[in-house]
């Protein structure tokens, strides 16, 4: 039960004791924030070593085709990429199985939505552009694969779709009839609604970009600097990757790219400030290894296994990053061709403002490591999450 005074919103809870309990506005906003730290986290710390795993060897395979150690061409090249991409790609999938956990939803029948996303037909039909329907309503031509925010929300749906399932189907036949009516229901709602709920915060971010930059390259350095990385987490970063191809194909070199690449290294400096700090060999083991994955250009293990669990040093690679992104800002660096900022596709970014951009990637990593030790943070946050999201 909620109640408003003037100044202060009091949330009206029942303790175990059933006695009445009130907190403050900033009480319940902090909670609200925590909680949804802690589901995130919790959905991504148990495939964090395997998505490390393939972001080190897709980073690693970056780096020697840029060597020209390795073709693209080559075999061994694809079977190993595939290996590597295929699981960004089927990333969904994963995300079902973790996230069913955490928000106690049905494993196998989050797992069956998260195929529909992906589903090669599916994949096909709506990356035509034709587009399609359910029954009359329109389909947005959206990308599936590589998505966070469409299954998160999906498996969400799923379990309170589950709950009068679980209630009103008689046992005999809840074990069929049960999934059967949830994906009925989940699956099309996630289509038409989360889907597009998840495509709607990229767009936002490449149209406030263009505002921004038009204003000030400085400005939107510092900005876009600062809040790339949280964007990463919900995959909204991808809204911007329809803009800078279109930036390459039409102008021949993309100005957003070298904005962010010191968000990318401050991620990686904050992760190896955490590998010498913390007392935790678990932990220490994922902040090295997540460091390098970073500057190889891949954040996700850095994200959801040190930073955004640990809160502060998040902070201070946003701070670095942001830093960096204006110092970027101050030149016309840019990318001749698509690769997101590593210290491996460094090539990319060759030509005017190249020297300022090397400069704001390694200020951006001193910077973040730096802060990390300032800021510091708590390590029973991140026992605490491994715990919880044991599966």
């Amino acid at each position: 039960m909620i109640l408003f005074s003037n100044e202060i919103l009091f949330a009206i809870v029942i303790d175990r004791n059933g006695e009445y309990m009130g907190i403050t506005r900033e009480q319940h906003e902090k909670n609200f924030f925590n909680k949804s730290i802690d589901t995130i986290s919790g959905i991504f710390l148990p495939i964090i070593n395997v998505l490390t795993a393939a972001a080190l060897l897709k980073g690693i395979l970056i780096l020697i085709t840029n060597l020209g150690w390795i073709d693209k061409s080559d075999g061994a090249y694809q079977i190993l990429f595939a290996a590597s991409d295929g699981f960004f790609y089927f990333l969904p999938i994963f995300l079902a199985y973790s996230a069913a956990h955490k928000l106690k939803a049905d494993v196998f029948t989050s797992v069956l939505i998260a195929a529909a996303l992906v589903y090669p037909d599916i994949t096909t039909l709506l990356n035509s552009g034709t587009g399609t329907d359910f029954f009359g309503l329109p389909v947005r031509s959206l990308n599936y694969p590589s998505s966070v925010i469409p299954i998160i929300l999906a498996v969400a749906l799923l379990h309170f779709v589950e709950i009068p399932l679980d209630k009103y189907i008689p046992k005999t036949i809840k074990g069929f009839l049960k999934p059967l009516i949830a994906v009925i229901i989940v699956v099309p709602i996630t289509f038409l609604l989360f889907g597009p709920i998840g495509d709607l915060l990229g767009d936002t971010i490449a149209g406030a970009y263009s505002v921004i930059y038009n204003f000030s390259p400085v400005l939107a350095g510092a900005v876009f600097g600062f809040i790339w990385q949280p964007s990463v987490i919900f995959g909204c970063h991808w809204g911007m990757v329809p803009a800078i191809i279109n930036n390459i194909n039409t102008v021949g070199v993309d100005s957003f790219l070298p904005l962010v690449g010191p968000a990318v290294m401050g991620q990686a400096g904050a992760a190896l400030a955490v590998s010498f700090m913390t007392k935790s060999k678990k932990l220490k083991a994922v902040a090295l290894s997540g460091s390098f994955a970073a500057i190889l250009g891949v954040t996700e293990p850095v994200l959801y296994g040190i930073t955004v669990p640990l809160k502060r040093p998040m902070l201070a690679a946003c701070i670095a990053g942001s830093i960096g992104g204006a110092i970027v800002g101050t030149s016309h660096a840019g990318a001749v061709a698509f690769a997101f900022p590593s210290m491996a596709s460094l090539v990319v970014y060759l030509g005017e403002g190249f020297w300022t951009f090397l400069f704001a990637m390694i200020s951006a990593f001193i910077i973040s490591f730096i802060l990390t030790f300032i800021f510091r943070f708590n390590e029973q946050v991140y026992d605490h999450n491994i715990e919880s999201s044991s599966l």
